[in-house]
């Protein structure tokens, strides 16, 4: 084992199918372009974002370790080893940034613990950029990932999370399984105070982007579709 350990890449992704550097950096590109070694959730997703980002880059040489929901936590420390070793290594995100909603930050705790110096490098997070754009309250906010599949248990914890809001003055920002959306929306809509707003943002930095913030009151006369459209839900009650 070297006693110079390699860097911890966090590299983010675009957020749908459009060409990277319309939302990348250059920085990311150039990164990719020098890492052999990346822990991805995908192998053929990130293949392909590879070779969209740096097209002259040689596939063969790339050596990828999988983290998604079926591998043991038991394996991720294997993954760093390369870093152990000198090597830096990328940490790959399907969608937006690494750790953000996303199994990643499980390995970006371990390179902590094992002193690996970890570096974040600049892309779109669709949770930040929803919340820029809603017209919320930016200064306190809280992502809760995804709300309880169960009915009953889903309309508490939306009565809950309105109730946070008006408490704190704290806005509340969740995601759901793309092809439930629409079912998100109603329930929202039925469930939360007349003039609660509600920010809805689907299809962020691609050309079918919507975002639009109004009262559950105007939405019920407005929905839309948002069927297996990536979107990110944000309420806050005055």
């Amino acid at each position: 084992m070297t006693s110079k350990k390699g860097n911890l890449f966090l590299i983010p992704t675009t957020l749908g199918d459009n060409q990277p550097l319309e939302v990348l950096p250059i920085t990311v590109k150039e990164t990719i372009e020098k890492l052999d070694v990346f822990i991805v959730e995908n192998s053929k997703t990130a293949r392909r974002f590879i070779k969209k980002i740096a097209p002259t880059k040689s596939q063969p040489s790339l050596q990828l370790f999988v983290l998604n929901k079926h591998t043991e936590t038991s394996e991720l420390p294997e993954f760093l080893y390369p870093c152990l070793n000198g090597q830096n290594v990328g940490l790959l995100s399907e969608a937006g940034c690494p750790g953000i909603a996303d199994p990643g930050a499980d390995v970006v705790k371990i390179a902590h613990e094992k002193d690996i110096k970890v570096i974040p490098l600049v892309g779109p997070s669709s949770i930040l950029l929803a919340l820029m754009s809603s017209g919320m309250n930016g200064q306190s906010f809280a992502f809760n990932g995804y709300l309880p599949i169960d009915k009953n248990d889903r309309k508490n914890e939306l009565k809950r999370l309105e109730r946070l809001s008006f408490e704190h003055n704290q806005s509340q920002i969740f995601i759901e399984t793309p092809y439930r959306n629409n079912k998100m929306l109603e329930d929202i809509t039925s469930v939360l105070g007349s003039n609660t707003n509600i920010c809805v943002a689907c299809d962020i930095t691609l050309p079918t982007e919507f975002i639009k913030t109004k009262t559950a009151n105007n939405w019920k006369k407005n929905m839309v579709d948002l069927h297996k459209r990536p979107t990110i839900f944000i309420i806050h009650k005055s």
